[in-house]
């Protein structure tokens, strides 16, 4: 089954035709640092971490970009005498990373800051100009606009005709031809930081937001590139400018345009802006971070979430029955479930990801899996247990989902609990033998109180760690 994604310009699902298979490449907008992140960006991030994850599956290799935006008006804004706008700004994007660390989030290949591409986004205001879609104001105040009404296709990618769209407020209108034009290049203002102005053809300024993002993608993508990613909040104006500056200049930019849905609060979109948000460090600090990536994955991507307290709770119970099955199996494979090398993944697993990333529905197919797995167990069928061990493994490393204790790492502890656990259920079957009840339910007891389970099957007993 071929990849098949739901391309927002053309409001359909769209076969996945890479550019180049051997090489996918996607650009997806990353954070603006002004403040730390909530937990509706490390959801975004997340989205397209899956994606990544089954694209590198399915192609081998992916170039993945994530910009930072580190000059903006909001950077500006959240500056203070004791912390510059870049110390902010660095300090910020800290926070960001530290967050999508610890959920699994993969580094991107590569991670540009706005600040350093600078001379790429003039480059590209210029060949705007020279066009004849953007146009300096006229009051020499330094800013560059885009006409939005000198490219006929301006609003296709949210289906919006300029007469209906509302003032773009992203600069100053002093120099504007019409209200819906959009700032390439912002003049210097007085107020605002020296060391925040860079020299240009137009007077001393600094980019605008839109004009960041096509620049440092086609600097690192080339002209044209498979995919582009962000929150279904950057459809407008964010990509709409974008594709119409890039468009106009001739790039053939973005192939697929893919947006993932937002993190909600009583039916309202998450933000900074509408004070309504759940920073990420309190999310992280409250739950497992491995608890955190399987709630905000379980979702389909292009769906809204509204998070509540049983997200979490939902979440930790189905990892505690995946990593509870792998425990099992390792026991009976020997050495733990870490050295088992995993095999192909479920024809159906692979199917819900190719109908535009259904997670939902490969995790329908894992826990099946996980189910077949312990009822094999539990009819001593070892070979049919460890083969759907190694599936869920398989699918859970997809997902970025595997159980800590299912790591190489922790095989030699799992090993080592093993023989003690095992010892002591010999001792209470043979006092269960001798007719030792009292003695029995102690051995049982001591097992319990130590957050193990037993479970007495005709296969024999099995035991796995609570919850």
């Amino acid at each position: 089954m071929t990849l098949r994604l739901y391309d927002t310009r053309e409001q359909r699902l769209r076969d996945f035709v890479p550019l180049d298979p051997e090489n996918i490449t996607m650009y997806v907008c990353g954070p603006t640092v002004q403040s730390g992140p909530h937990i509706g960006h490390v959801r975004a991030a997340l989205s397209f971490d899956l994606l990544r994850r089954w694209l590198e599956s399915q192609h081998g290799r992916v170039t993945f970009v994530r910009n930072v935006t580190d000059i903006d008006d909001k950077v500006l804004a959240n500056a203070t005498d004791a912390e510059p706008w870049w110390a902010l700004a660095y300090r910020m994007e800290q926070e960001f990373t530290r967050a999508y660390a610890a959920v699994g989030i993969l580094p991107p290949t590569y991670e540009p800051r706005a600040t350093a591409s600078v001379p790429q986004m003039q480059e590209l205001i210029a060949t705007l100009v020279e066009r004849g879609h953007a146009y300096p104001a006229p009051d020499g105040s330094g800013d560059v606009y885009f006409d939005v009404r000198s490219w006929p296709t301006y609003g296709e990618l949210t289906n919006q005709s300029v007469d209906a769209m509302e003032a773009a407020e992203d600069a100053d209108p002093r120099g504007k031809r019409a209200p819906q034009d959009f700032a390439l290049w912002k003049g210097a203002k007085p107020d605002e930081p020296a060391d925040a102005v860079w020299q240009s053809p137009w007077g001393a300024g600094r980019p605008g937001w839109h004009i960041e993002c096509s620049a440092m993608s086609r600097r690192y993508l080339g002209d044209a590139f498979d995919i582009h990613g962000g929150g279904l909040d950057l459809r407008f104006p964010h990509h709409e400018n974008e594709l119409a500056q890039s468009a106009a200049a001739g790039l053939g930019f973005a192939k697929y345009w893919v947006h993932n849905g937002l993190v909600t609060v009583g039916g309202q979109k998450m933000s900074k802006s509408l004070g309504n948000f759940t920073l990420a460090a309190d999310v992280l600090g409250e739950h497992d971070p491995l608890v955190v990536r399987y709630a905000l994955a379980a979702a389909h991507y292009r769906s809204s979430l509204d998070l509540s307290e049983s997200s979490w709770t939902e979440a930790e119970a189905a990892l505690g029955r995946i990593g509870g099955f792998l425990q099992r199996a390792g026991r009976v494979a020997g050495g733990g479930i870490g050295f088992m090398a995993s095999q192909s993944i479920p024809s159906a697993f692979a199917e819900a990801m190719d109908d535009d990333l259904g997670v939902p529905q490969a995790l329908a197919v894992l826990h099946e899996t996980v189910r077949a797995g312990n009822s094999a167990l539990d009819s001593g069928d070892s070979e049919a247990a460890l083969g759907a061990a190694r599936e869920v493994l398989a699918m859970t490393s997809v997902l970025g989902l595997v159980p800590s204790s299912a790591s190489t790492a922790s095989a030699a502890h799992a090993t080592a609990l093993d023989a003690l656990v095992q010892e002591m259920i010999t001792q209470r079957a043979q006092a269960r033998a001798d007719k030792d009840w009292a003695a029995a339910d102690r051995i049982r007891d001591a097992i319990a109180a130590a957050g193990i389970t037993l479970e007495d099957t005709p296969a024999g007993t099995h035991w796995s760690i609570d919850g």
